[in-house]
């Protein structure tokens, strides 16, 4: 079943990738002041989130899922995991949130807030990967 756990390690790099990326695209076009670049960063946005962000996410939860009920996984530690994962996917919704937003002309938010924004998933998978590794 070492498939599974290289499936669910892939696909949680995948989500990753876009919750590190997408933010720190959010920094830039909070920047723009020309109608050229805002119309480029919604498309790199939008293709982020829907092309590689969310699938990364919705598999790295189903292969999470499979671990989980084919390994009988317990303890405290993956409590503490799952709660993270949770933070993960309100994390995530508020991504959408920003990039519709942005979409439709009505971001709210200065570059600042996105930089400070763009910490959150770094700290959390910190914590993932620790808890993983020596499952308190």
């Amino acid at each position: 079943m070492l498939w599974m756990k290289s499936l669910h390690i892939i696909f949680m790099v995948t989500w990753f990738a876009g919750l590190f990326y997408l933010p720190r695209l959010f920094v830039y076009h909070a920047e723009v002041k020309d109608k050229i670049s805002d119309e480029r960063f919604k498309i790199m946005e939008r293709k982020l989130f829907y092309g590689i962000m969310t699938p990364g996410g919705i598999l790295t939860i189903f292969f999470g899922l499979l671990l989980i009920y084919n390994f009988d996984y317990q303890g405290a530690w993956l409590h503490y995991k799952l709660s993270l994962v949770l933070i993960l996917i309100i994390y995530h919704y508020f991504c959408w949130i920003f990039l519709n937003q942005f979409k439709n002309n009505q971001n709210r938010n200065g570059h600042v807030f996105y930089r400070i924004f763009n910490e959150a998933p770094v700290l959390i998978l910190i914590a993932v990967v620790f808890l993983v590794i020596y499952k308190p």
